[in-house]
């Protein structure tokens, strides 16, 4: 059976806490409510966004729990079940099938480091013991392995992978896989995680957009996609030009670096328009404080989310 197209816009969702560092379920609903009232295509739960690395395999039930509850079957619910090596990741895979997962995020193996034959035959074994469609998450800056575009192709033509999540930053690797995924029939859908470029992505051929930052204003790239749908690329350049200048949030603190700034930045914006409680981080990650907090506030008001 032909593997389901996915496109449009599915940010990687991330996640609340209390100052207890509890799953905050309140704000967590709010969250998902927000982004799914915007008019997102689908949910991506326990990616690096939703800090799946810093989670217990309790936490990471409790999330796909809470999730698959919460969109009650309004967009599609994608789980990253990522891991460093296949076993641990069969398991994860396994848990959130039973829990109510759509689709499952991998990675490739990044503990034990081998070569393209190990990755390679690590996504079959997935694909052969999962029930679910598997998509593989290109992120070589946390994996240490760049996924070759041949090799995704040829995964997607043979049916293994149903689709890729790229976050490489490559977007010359991510523009001949578009053109060959094209030759091959389109097997794969194309997310771009790439959240400053998104509009240059959709000109090369992606399906749709991962952004981290649609948490902040799911609106905008939302107004993206339809605009390229629409083949209206001056209003995709504009809306891109936006939220680039939202995404400073990034860039305008001070002394802190990783997750404490990028998914710091997040829970810190989201807690200013009163969408968390806290902007509390898991351990060891501080939560951002003082000016650092102030900053991020001109940002927000500068970009009118205030």
């Amino acid at each position: 059976m032909a593997n389901k197209l996915y496109r449009g816009v599915i940010p990687p969702v991330v996640v609340p806490d209390t100052e207890d560092r509890q799953l905050d379920v309140a704000s967590f609903e709010r969250n998902i409510n927000r982004m799914i009232e915007a008019g997102v295509d689908g949910l991506f739960f326990l990616g690096s966004s939703g800090e799946v690395v810093f989670s217990t395999d309790e936490r990471r039930d409790e999330i796909i729990r809470e999730a698959v509850r919460i969109v009650d079957h309004r967009v599609p619910v994608f789980v990253g079940i990522i891991d460093t090596e296949t076993e641990r990741v069969l398991e994860h895979g396994r848990r959130a099938q039973e829990l109510g997962a759509d689709v499952l995020v991998a990675t490739c193996p990044f503990y034990a480091l081998g070569g393209l034959a190990e990755v390679e035959e690590h996504f079959r074994i997935l694909h052969e013991e999962l029930d679910l469609p598997i998509f593989a998450y290109d992120i070589p800056v946390c994996v240490h392995t760049k996924l070759p575009w041949r090799l995704l192709a040829k995964l997607g033509a043979e049916g293994v992978l149903a689709g890729v999540k790229d976050s490489s930053g490559d977007d010359i690797s991510f523009r001949y896989l578009c053109q060959e995924n094209e030759k091959l029939g389109h097997p794969l859908s194309l997310l771009t995680g790439h959240e400053i470029v998104v509009d240059g992505a959709y000109l090369s051929g992606a399906d749709g957009s991962v952004p981290g930052l649609g948490n902040v204003d799911p609106d905008g790239y939302v107004r993206m996609w339809k605009a390229a749908e629409a083949g209206d690329w001056a209003t995709v350049k504009l809306e891109q030009d936006k939220l680039n200048e939202l995404s400073h949030i990034f860039d305008c603190t001070d002394g802190v670096q990783g997750y404490g700034a990028g998914v710091g930045a997040f829970k810190t914006a989201l807690m200013l328009m009163g969408i968390f409680e806290s902007n509390q981080m898991l351990r060891p990650v501080k939560a951002l404080e003082g000016k650092n907090v102030e900053a991020i506030r001109e940002v927000l008001a500068a970009s009118g989310l205030l």
